[in-house]
């Protein structure tokens, strides 16, 4: 007990001898002194335990808060602090006195080491109050610049204002106009299609025509195939008789096998007319072109080739050289070809194969490309209507252009009118001082990326070595402290990092006299940390404030 209170007693006289006009232990800054009464027990901070003050800086902790060993390092959890006369006051954690390390810069910490520690407060002091009075500077000339865009913000809000009253009473005049073109228009329609109506009638009985011809010449190829491959001349076709033409020997092996001929069959033995028009020349009609080497790839225009072609898919795996016909067969067809063409009736009689296919392979016959021929013809080289219809049919043109421009302006303005409303909707700030910002973007390159910011819209980066853009976040709100919220900037929602979360944006902002990013850091994987130079955070009072709390 001698011991504790003999050390006691010398470490409180060390800090008593001190220059501060006030008594206060060692590590006591003066706002606590208060509490530190040399003639009464010591109570701990926490109310935790009294005892005699002669217990206080004995280098034994006995709160559990550290706060009856202010000047030593006994607490691993109290706090010295250093006065620092000449610079700013400095608060250590008690572990750290006495440890041969300069904390303090008036040597405070080290009373009992061997430290060789200097007093250099006033030097530090004097460049901190330069820098400071730097500061205290650019925040004067921010703060004016902060009052300008200001002033320039409430301006734009006015102006947004005064241009939203104008769009109201111009959308109220573009309904109207919209409206009247609405009314023209269903008018001259009205009119152009009671005109229309007999093109239409008759261009459907010209289209029923030649649907009509084009189905009588597909009949026609398939009576001929269907007369062709009857043998006999029975009016069937029986499965034997398709197993003597080698086209449909699919697999190659030199023999048409039963299951090849049931593709075109099915259960049945034999086919009819009839039946092979509506069952059997579908199935069989594009093996035959394909064998021919006549059957081209499906396009738009030929629709029906579409069909031909799942048709070829589905009845064959490869493909084919031989000729549809076998020597046979040709010769008795070359033969049956002659004899009707000394009739002279050669058109009427000639090879259908040949006939379906003479066009580069399509698969059409002269009396369909002349039905073709003649329709193209007659509607680009014919007078499509009359000249009153063709009047009605301008008229009614020009009434749907002027209805869309009516209706296109009638967008436009309400598109404007969202745009101001959602501006309008911002918080700019207690007085629009970021207001100026929108609409503005800054950049910032760092070694690998260029980073660009647009306040209230959109962060992004890039690489320098080019590509595209990955957005860092979009505008969400501001994110600063209870005290001042516009301090940072919160751009979330951005893009995906690989297999992590979507990346986001805070944006720090610092008083300066210029917009600029100061830098760009990724603290944690796909959250970006943006340091703003801005003057419309720079608030004079606020500044001075923080300033002589330092000093």
């Amino acid at each position: 007990m001698i011991f504790r209170l003999s050390l006691s007693v010398f470490a409180l006289f060390f800090q008593y001898t001190g220059t501060s006009e006030i008594l206060r232990p060692r590590g006591v800054a003066l706002s606590k002194a208060s509490l530190y009464v040399p003639d009464k027990d010591f109570t701990c901070f926490d109310g935790s335990l009294t005892i005699p003050f002669a217990y206080v800086n004995d280098d034994y902790c006995d709160c559990e808060d550290g706060s009856d060993e202010p000047g030593t390092p006994a607490c691993p959890n109290g706090t010295f602090h250093c006065t620092n006369a000449g610079h700013k006051p400095q608060n250590i954690p008690s572990s750290r006195v006495n440890d041969g390390i300069c904390d303090c810069c008036d040597t405070s910490d080290e009373y009992e080491s061997h430290a060789n520690c200097v007093n250099n407060c006033n030097d530090l002091g004097k460049a901190a109050r330069m820098e400071a009075q730097k500061l205290a500077e650019v925040a004067k000339i921010g703060s004016e610049m902060r009052a300008a865009l200001s002033r320039k913000g409430k301006q734009l809000r006015q102006e947004k204002q005064e241009r939203l009253v104008q769009l109201e009473k111009d959308k109220e005049e573009a309904e109207s106009l919209k409206k009247e073109k609405e009314a023209l228009k269903l008018a001259a329609e009205e009119l152009e299609n009671k005109a229309l109506e007999k093109y239409r009638q008759q261009e459907e009985e010209e289209k029923k025509v030649k649907q009509e011809e084009e189905q009588k010449a597909r009949e026609q190829e398939a009576f001929e195939h269907f007369h062709r491959l009857d043998a006999n001349q029975d009016g069937k076709l029986q499965k034997s008789e398709i197993q003597t033409q080698q086209t449909f020997d699919q697999n190659k092996d030199g023999v048409v096998s039963d299951d090849e001929v049931t593709l075109f069959f099915d259960t049945q033995q034999e086919m009819d007319w009839d039946e092979f028009l509506a069952t059997g020349w579908p199935r069989m009609r594009p093996l035959l072109l394909m064998n021919s080497g006549m059957f081209k790839p499906p396009t738009a225009e030929s629709p029906d080739s579409s069909d031909t072609h799942e048709e070829i898919e589905t009845l064959s795996q490869g493909s084919a050289e031989e000729l549809p016909l076998d020597a046979n067969e040709e010769d008795e067809t070359r033969n049956t070809d002659d004899e009707e063409d000394d009739d002279g009736d050669d058109e009427a009689n000639k090879n259908p194969e040949h006939e379906l296919y003479e066009h580069d392979g399509d698969a059409i016959d002269e009396d369909s490309a002349a039905l073709d021929e003649e329709h193209e013809g007659k509607s680009e080289d014919s007078p499509k209507y009359d000249e009153d219809t063709q009047r009605l049919v301008d008229e009614a043109t020009r009434a749907r252009s002027e209805f869309e421009e009516a209706d296109r302006n009638l967008r436009d303005v309400q598109r404007e009118i969202k745009q101001l409303q959602e501006s309008m909707e911002k918080d700019y700030g207690e007085e629009d001082e970021f207001a100026p910002l929108d609409g503005e973007c800054f950049e910032f390159t760092d070694s690998e990326y260029v980073y660009k910011l647009c306040p209230f819209d959109h962060a992004t980066q890039r690489s320098k070595s080019g590509g595209s853009e990955t957005r860092l976040g979009q505008w969400n709100q501001w994110s600063g402290p209870e005290e001042n919220k516009y301090k940072s900037m919160l751009y979330d929602r951005g893009q995906s990092c690989w297999n992590g979360p979507q990346r986001s944006a805070l944006v720090k902002l610092i008083c300066g006299t210029e917009n600029s990013i100061r830098s760009v850091s990724e603290p944690n994987r796909c959250e970006y940390v943006f340091e703003f130079v801005t003057p419309s955070i720079c608030q004079l009072s606020e500044h001075h404030a923080h300033a002589h709390e330092e000093l």
